[in-house]
């Protein structure tokens, strides 16, 4: 397996939000100096045809089955330097970023709660699972980067976990929605933007979670609502989303560990760029210097 190159979230302190369903703020605006966009002075796109249903969501978009698949393939290629992300379910490793272990298909951590969540889920599901007996050791680890507990063999059971226990992938694959995916999603229909704004969304809250630091997901999108309206607001898309990305490479920077910005400016800025607001393929892009393409 190639050495990935796993971008970690915010630290545990500003995790809290991230154990329990998220809540998105609103449009107010908050403090800090007025992003300028690269659409500041270019003539303004059409608005892509996201339609509202009833509740206020868009009809369609990212959790299109074939849709998700394209983000989960983009988002793999930047968290494990591949589009197979099928592989990353046994994945686990303590890649020294101060959080502990860092596992599955989009980066469980042991020392910031959502790794304690899933096996909580996944025990709730199949008592006395090989991941059970670690729960205790889970709890005691979570805010810190210890393996107190988990040596030397929890990597080992939780590979095993991954290859033969089909509860434990489905788990996975329900924490990642619960989490993370369903609430950028639902954001990003009720911000009026389609697909590609959608992933966005969805790439920001899995790197910076959704607490409450001027880098969480949140307050991203807090930064780039004092540049730019979102469609639902009356904005016009690509300015929207080129004010989000742009709030996303500032709160990257503020990390050592998320300097490098290239999953924003040679990926979702190319598509972009492109005026591909439905991410629809041919999609070609770079990360880290990596090519990755989906046909």
């Amino acid at each position: 397996m190639e050495t990935p190159h796993i971008r970690p979230r915010t630290t545990h302190t500003t995790l809290t939000s991230r154990r329990t369903l998220l809540a998105f703020m609103g449009a107010a605006a908050v403090a800090g100096p007025l992003l300028v966009t690269q659409a500041a002075n270019a003539t303004p796109a059409p608005v892509s045809p996201v339609r509202l249903a009833a509740g206020g969501l868009a009809a369609g978009g990212l959790d299109d089955p074939a849709k998700k698949e394209i983000a989960m393939q983009i988002v793999c290629s930047a968290e494990n330097s591949s589009l197979d992300w099928k592989k990353q379910y046994r994945y686990c490793e303590d890649i020294d970023d101060g959080r502990g272990y860092t596992a599955g298909i989009i980066g469980f951590c042991s020392g910031t709660g959502d790794m304690l969540d899933l096996v909580e889920l996944y025990t709730q599901r199949k008592p006395g699972n090989v991941l059970a007996k670690y729960l205790p050791a889970l709890r005691e680890v979570d805010g810190t980067d210890s393996h107190e507990g988990l040596d030397p063999n929890f990597k080992r059971d939780w590979e095993r976990a991954a290859d033969t226990d089909a509860a434990f992938r489905t788990a996975q694959n329900d924490e990642r929605d619960r989490v993370y995916f369903n609430p950028a999603v639902k954001q990003g229909k009720t911000d009026g933007i389609g697909t590609l704004g959608q992933f966005c969304y969805y790439d920001a809250i899995v790197m910076h979670g959704d607490g409450g630091d001027s880098t969480s997901f949140r307050n991203i999108r807090k930064r780039a609502l004092r540049s730019a309206k979102p469609p639902a607001q009356g904005g016009n898309e690509v300015t929207y989303l080129n004010a989000f990305l742009d709030a996303r490479v500032w709160a990257m920077k503020q990390e050592e560990a998320h300097e490098d910005t290239s999953r924003v400016d040679t990926a979702q800025r190319v598509f972009l760029q492109k005026r591909n607001l439905n991410l629809d393929p041919p999609l070609d892009w770079k990360v880290y210097g990596d090519p990755y393409h989906i046909g």
